[in-house]
């Protein structure tokens, strides 16, 4: 688990709440069943018209990344790669075959299936190298969802709160009502603005960064089987992939 992602979500609710308190504003004036209606609904469906429907499935599959991270442990697989070197200089790349069973990532299951069966470096790294730029344009895009969503937020926030004053200036007779008519048209501005910036674009960035890790990482993978094929020295190996690490 990503300790860091649930500590900031935790303390965005805090900052919310307790500021509410500290201002004077009150638990309850973040309380509007119009205002969440109005960024919440509406913010999801301008992002379902922007979006396509494979694009939408995609980002909230990798939802999750926010809190644990796909991205493989890279000391693992270099111990893995150097031991794979290893086996194909004893016994041959037909060696690795056992192994090839066993390996449970499907990116690294490819590759090495392309090395045991022979193939040359240049079409190895040509094949990975195209699945490796698709599932990263197709993360990419599925996190600008999220991005999105945290451009509409605010606007939407802003239309409910003139939506709110609109109210209020059909009840000028009665000045009672304006002091919480006001404050009701503005909860729509916090709920946008607070959802975009502490929660849509930090979590539309965190899976950016996640997805630009994992990339580096199969990088290191492509460049590791490649070597493997070539049949290149086990120390050499891994004195080239540790430099992805650091």
């Amino acid at each position: 688990m990503d300790l860091l992602s649930i500590i900031g979500i935790l303390l965005a609710f805090v900052a919310l709440l307790v500021g509410a308190i500290l201002k004077g504003a009150g638990l309850h004036s973040l309380v509007s069943y119009a205002a969440m209606m109005i960024v919440f609904v509406g913010t999801f469906a301008a992002i379902l018209i922007q979006t396509p429907g494979g694009v939408m499935k995609r980002a909230f599959r990798i939802l999750p990344w926010v809190f644990r991270s796909p991205v493989p442990d890279g000391q693992a697989i270099v111990a893995r790669m150097v031991e794979w070197s290893q086996v194909s200089r004893k016994q041959g790349l037909l060696g690795l075959e056992s192994m090839h069973g066993d390996e449970k990532d499907e990116f690294i299951r490819k590759g090495l299936q392309l090395v045991i069966d022979g193939s040359e470096p240049d079409a190895i790294r040509g094949i990975l190298e195209v699945e490796l730029q698709t599932r990263e344009a197709a993360d990419i895009r599925a996190a600008k969802v999220f991005e999105g969503m945290g451009v509409y937020a605010p606007t939407l926030g802003i239309i409910g709160a003139v939506l709110g004053l609109m109210a209020v200036m059909q009840n000028l007779a009665d000045p009672a009502k304006l002091g919480s008519g006001i404050a009701a048209a503005f909860t729509a501005t916090v709920y946008g603005i607070g959802l975009a910036n502490l929660f849509l674009l930090p979590i539309a960035n965190k899976l950016k960064t996640t997805t630009l890790a994992q990339s580096q990482v199969r990088e290191m993978i492509i460049e590791g089987l490649i070597a493997i094929a070539q049949g290149d020295n086990p120390r050499i190996i891994e004195s080239r992939l540790q430099g992805y690490l650091h």
